[in-house]
């Protein structure tokens, strides 16, 4: 078996998702020949460092991220940074020749995302960005059902990724709500999923028209760093929040489906209730992340009317690849793991497979469309994207 040199850009939350996908390879996808090698990681705090060398088994532990990129070692690089680093660590990853999985948004705005997109084809690169809902086998399913034309022809479609994360008006002033490091508010954290989503199944959203909200209009300031949505320490000064927490769009597809998106990250209540229905004029499919293995189909030309609940089962997507059968669950790391497949898979192949940079593109203007017509009122054309984008294969 084969050894893949890996190196990491950030032990947060995401960059140990990313260290368990990568481990899950060899198990979950043994015909792939590949065992991960963690040869380092980069991560600005030395708590970070210890973690990847003591709980995640990398070789070395360093501050900077460009001791990552020059290792000779390290075939293929993760990038969870923050949003602000995307566009740096991935140009410089480019720059080595290094094939590399990132997250969304790929950079702060559409700018950024279309030259990184460009300079990793021009470069021959294989990517992968964090589109992991797509791989959800209950999401496969529906794909499948869209595309076989048993829903009919599809008149339209809704997406809400509504959310709580930042539903106290105490939790900590981060990078998130930072105009200059995150770009865009929920738009970019959570509506890029839904904007993807919408293009993987019914296709790409070519205009748009949309409004915002800044519920919570400040924070306070955190005097510690803390992973994730973790909780810290607080001081008692407070500072203004930059971007959007809540955002609503109407959108038109290429194909002419009708799409009506939302999303929040201070609801009150959800706690991830991210949800897809896709119509047809023969039935429809509904999808709740809440209830992750569960698909609602609903036929017209079936003998009872209303939904059924197909349970996700080993003829659905990678789910064969962790549970036996119906009933049981995948996790969100899970997903990931699928997703270290495809980059892989993208990497040994030279076919790009995974989601892209071009996708991560795509869903970057459709955002930035989002942004500008909240602020003008008016219908955005999205721009077309090149590039090797996935969602259409």
């Amino acid at each position: 078996m084969r050894e893949l040199g890996v190196g990491l850009v950030a032990i947060g939350w995401m960059g140990r998702l990313h260290t368990r996908g990568f481990k899950a390879l060899s198990e979950r996808y043994p015909e792939l020949g590949v065992k991960a090698n963690l040869v380092v990681a980069a991560d600005a705090s030395e708590a970070g460092r210890q973690d990847a060398l003591t709980r995640f088994g990398y070789s070395r532990a360093v501050a900077d991220y460009r001791e990552v990129l020059a290792d000779p070692a390290v075939e293929v690089v993760s990038i969870c940074t923050p949003n602000f680093l995307h566009h740096e660590v991935a140009m410089a990853a480019i720059a080595a020749g290094k094939p590399f999985w990132i997250e969304k948004p790929m950079g702060v705005n559409a700018a950024q995302s279309r030259q990184i997109t460009q300079s990793a084809e021009a470069a021959g690169l294989a990517t992968a960005v964090g589109f992991n809902y797509r791989h959800q086998p209950a999401i496969q399913h529906a794909r499948a059902l869209i595309r076989s034309g048993e829903l009919g022809r599809i008149t339209n479609a809704r997406v809400w990724l509504v959310a709580d994360y930042a539903s106290s008006p105490d939790g900590a002033l981060t990078w998130r709500y930072s105009r200059s490091h995150a770009g865009a508010g929920v738009v970019g954290d959570l509506m890029s999923h839904g904007i993807d989503l919408a293009h993987y199944l019914v296709g790409r959203i070519g205009e748009l028209t949309a409004m915002t909200g800044t519920f919570l209009a400040d924070r306070p300031i955190p005097l510690e760093q803390g992973v994730g949505h973790s909780a810290v320490k607080l001081s008692d000064e407070r500072g203004p929040v930059e971007n959007e927490d809540y955002v609503a769009a109407l959108g038109r597809t290429d194909g002419g489906v009708l799409v009506t998106l939302e999303a929040s990250r201070v609801a009150n209540g959800p706690r991830a209730e991210y949800i897809v229905e896709v119509y047809g004029t023969g039935g429809s499919v509904r999808w709740n992340y809440e209830l992750p293995m569960h698909l609602q189909v609903f036929r017209r030309d079936a003998a009872d009317q209303g939904y059924a609940t197909i349970m996700a089962d080993t003829s659905h997507g990678d789910f064969g690849r962790y549970q036996p059968g119906p009933g049981n669950s995948m996790s969100f790391d899970d997903l990931k793991a699928i997703e270290a497949k495809l980059f892989v898979q993208s990497v040994l192949t030279g076919e790009q497979i995974a989601p892209s940079a071009a996708d991560a593109w795509a869903a970057a203007e459709a955002d930035e469309a989002i942004v500008a017509s909240a602020a003008d009122g008016r219908w955005h054309s999205v721009p077309t994207v090149t590039g090797k984008t996935t969602y259409q294969l």
